[in-house]
Formats: structure tokens, C-alpha cells, sequence
């Protein structure tokens, strides 16, 4: 398909300028369909769909997440999201007083309240270790982060590409360190599949998730929890419920335990396979090249009208299809409804410790155009009203 032709598989409100897909992706209309056809299904025989057939569906589709990211199905569950499949293993994992979970700063704010929550509650401590902003080089990050690693670490938590920031970090070599020292790897790859290359034999993280409903474009509530055969007996479901104590158990106590959640609809996990489908017919890495190209070549500018500069070296080493923006304000929120209510751009303004950032990402229905269209917008806030100031 052209580009305008792929444009039109999307179901958004043409009358928006959508710059946001990095928080919440959107499903193009074959996706969507096939959504809707597990749906029906479910509904014209829910007992036969649950019970019984929801089984065999559910290990077709984990085959097919399976051979894009490079695993054995068998070590993957489906889960609504990455706040969820962290609260897994945060909640299960066995940390006694005085240990240590070292990750960094620039954290999704969800994820830091997970751990924060059970390290306290286990008399834990969560380590932030600060990444200097912006980034000079990988091994600068590698430095910066392992300064916060003492004899009282146990795991390591890091984001393969972070949310607020965009930025795209070292967790292989980061891994493969953490091993050498014997910790636990723990990767929140949220932004990671359909965005960039994802190869789980070559991380060789311990435990990992990611989003598909995200940049791989299923329906909203579609996530993977991998972890390594070696520590799935370590972890309990959220929710204890026909997993456990099975009258019929599998050959695996991880999946029971964490997919035989009773009455549920996990239509959106079965379509991982159309959405795999769909990115194949359309040459989704040139989709995604072209678009990480389109992110890259404006990043500069914009932080030049604002006064700031990039996080990063712009190149596909630590960027994607997302681009976050250094900005000064007070009012983050304002400026946000500000430029969805008066000029109908959806993008987010997020706040991390004491920094602001502004971040549009780029998906294949995205033109030059809308990037104008927000630059445009940014000027006349900045000379008409107080919500946006040149940083100093």
C-alpha cells in the first residue's frame, strides 16, 4: 500500500493531527475486524470459547509472538499490559531487608510506583540511579547506570526505550553485565515490538514485557510477560484462580497459572497474528525506517524554536519513532489540553522529577505536514500566552 493507502486503514478522527501513538497505539481496520470476529465468536458460544476452544487459540497466537520476537511459546502469557506483567514479578519476587532493585530515573512513573510499593513493603530499597541528560554515547549510560550497583543489589529493572524520554538504551549490554554479576534482568520493553527489531534470544533478559498494542497495532489490552523457564516457578498470578491446583493441568504450571483467569475476554490476545500478518504485507520495516527518519530529521528543529537541546545523538542508535522535546513550563497539563482543544493536535506533556518534555511520535499516516502543523502551534502559544517560554 502507499502511504496514503496505509493512512486510510487507520480508524482515528481525521479531524485530528495524532502525534501520539507512543501512549496509546491505534488499529488499523483489518486488525480491528479480526478483533471483532473473536468477539462474535465468543458471544455465539461463550462456555465453548472460554473453556475449551480459548485454549487452542491462545497457544496459535502465543506461536506466532513466539516467532516474531525469537522464543519458545511456551515461556510467554498474555497480559492487558506492562504495569500488570511488572506487578507479577514485583509482588512474587523474594527480596529480604536491605536488598536492592537498581534501574534508573528515567522509569515509566507507573512502573516506579510498582516497585517503590513492594520493595517498601518488603523493607526494600528501589534504586533510581541517575542517567545525565542529555546522553553523550552507550557507554556513558552503561557508566552512569552501574553507579548505583552495590552488594546488596538483587535485580536490575530498565526500560529498553523509555516513555517519557524516547530514548532507546543499551539493555543488551546492560544484561549481559547484570549476568556476569549474577543479578536478576528484568526489561520493561513496552515501546519495543513493531518499533524496533526485537530479538529475546539476543537480550537474554531473565524476564521481559511488551506491548502489542502499542506499535504492533492490535486492540488495546494486548501484552506479553516472558520470562526465562529457569524463574517461572518463582512467580504467582495476580490473581489466584483454576491455574492453581488445576483439575486439568498442562505442561506448564506458568501458563496455567497466569492464563486460566476464568471469565475473561482475551479476544485482543488472538489478534497478535493479523497484526503480524499486516505488517509483513506492508513492508512494516521500511514503514518503520521511513518513519524514524521523519522523527530524526526534525527533532533539532523544534528543539531550536524552544530553546533546548536534543536528549541524544539523533541517530537510530538512541531514537525511534518517538521524539521528546525539552521544554519550560509551568502549566504541562494546560499546554496539553491547549493543544488538543485550539488546534486539534493529540500529543502528550509529561513531567519526570524536575524536567518537562513534549513528545511526538511518528507512525506511517503521519506527514511532514502535521510536524509543521505542531511547530506552527508551538510558535503562536509561545508569542500569544504564557504556557510555553524559551528555555533559558
Amino acid at each position: 500500500m502507499t502511504n496514503n493507502e496505509l493512512k486510510s486503514q487507520f480508524l482515528l478522527n481525521p479531524e485530528i493531527t495524532y502525534l501520539n501513538f507512543g501512549s496509546f497505539g491505534a488499529c488499523p481496520k483489518t486488525i480491528f475486524a479480526d478483533y471483532q470476529k473473536w468477539q462474535l465468536l465468543l458471544e455465539s458460544e461463550p462456555a465453548q470459547f472460554i473453556a475449551f476452544d480459548g485454549v487452542k487459540y491462545l497457544k496459535a497466537s502465543r506461536e506466532a509472538l513466539a516467532a516474531y520476537v525469537n522464543c519458545d511459546a511456551d515461556d510467554l502469557v498474555y497480559v492487558t499490559n506492562p504495569t500488570y506483567a511488572i506487578n507479577i514479578i514485583a509482588k512474587s519476587l523474594k527480596l529480604d531487608e536491605g536488598d536492592e532493585v537498581l534501574s534508573t530515573n528515567i522509569e515509566y512513573g507507573a512502573l516506579d510506583r510498582t516497585w517503590n510499593y513492594y520493595c517498601n513493603k518488603g523493607k526494600a530499597k528501589y534504586v533510581r540511579q541517575p542517567i545525565v541528560l542529555p546522553v553523550t554515547s552507550k557507554e556513558a549510560i552503561i557508566e552512569q547506570f552501574w553507579k548505583g550497583y552495590s552488594n546488596k543489589t538483587k535485580a536490575i529493572f530498565i526500560s529498553q526505550i523509555t516513555s517519557t524520554t524516547g530514548l532507546i538504551l543499551p539493555v543488551k549490554e546492560i544484561c549481559e553485565m547484570a549476568k556476569a554479576k549474577g543479578l536478576l534482568t528484568i526489561v520493561d520493553g513496552a515501546h519495543v515490538p513493531g518499533h524496533i527489531p526485537l530479538d529475546l534470544t539476543q537480550i537474554e533478559a531473565d524476564i521481559y514485557t511488551g506491548a502489542c498494542h502499542k506499535w504492533m497495532m492490535t486492540p488495546k489490552g494486548n501484552t506479553f510477560l516472558y520470562v526465562k523457564k529457569q524463574y517461572q516457578d518463582l512467580f504467582d498470578p495476580l490473581a489466584v484462580s483454576w491455574g492453581y491446583e488445576s483439575a486439568a493441568p498442562s505442561h506448564s504450571r506458568f501458563i496455567d497459572y497466569h492464563q486460566m483467569q476464568g471469565t475473561r475476554d482475551f479476544s485482543a490476545f488472538l489478534t497478535t497474528a493479523k497484526a503480524l500478518a499486516f505488517m509483513q504485507e506492508n513492508n512494516w520495516e521500511q514503514v518503520a525506517a521511513n518513519c524514524r527518519q521523519l522523527a530524526q530529521n526534525n527533532y533539532e528543529r523544534f528543539c531550536t524554536l524552544v530553546g533546548s537541546t536534543p536528549l541524544c545523538p539523533v541517530t537510530d542508535e538512541f531514537l525511534g519513532q518517538m521524539c521528546s522535546i525539552p521544554i519550560k513550563t509551568t502549566q504541562p497539563e494546560k499546554l496539553q489540553r491547549h493543544l488538543f482543544e485550539h488546534y486539534k493536535i493529540e500529543i502528550p506533556v509529561m513531567r519526570q522529577e524536575q524536567h518537562t518534555f513534549l513528545r511526538y511520535s511518528i507512525q506511517t499516516f503521519n506527514s511532514q505536514a502535521d510536524l509543521d502543523k505542531l511547530y506552527m502551534a508551538l510558535q503562536e502559544i509561545m508569542a500569544n500566552t504564557d504556557l510555553l517560554e524559551v528555555a533559558s
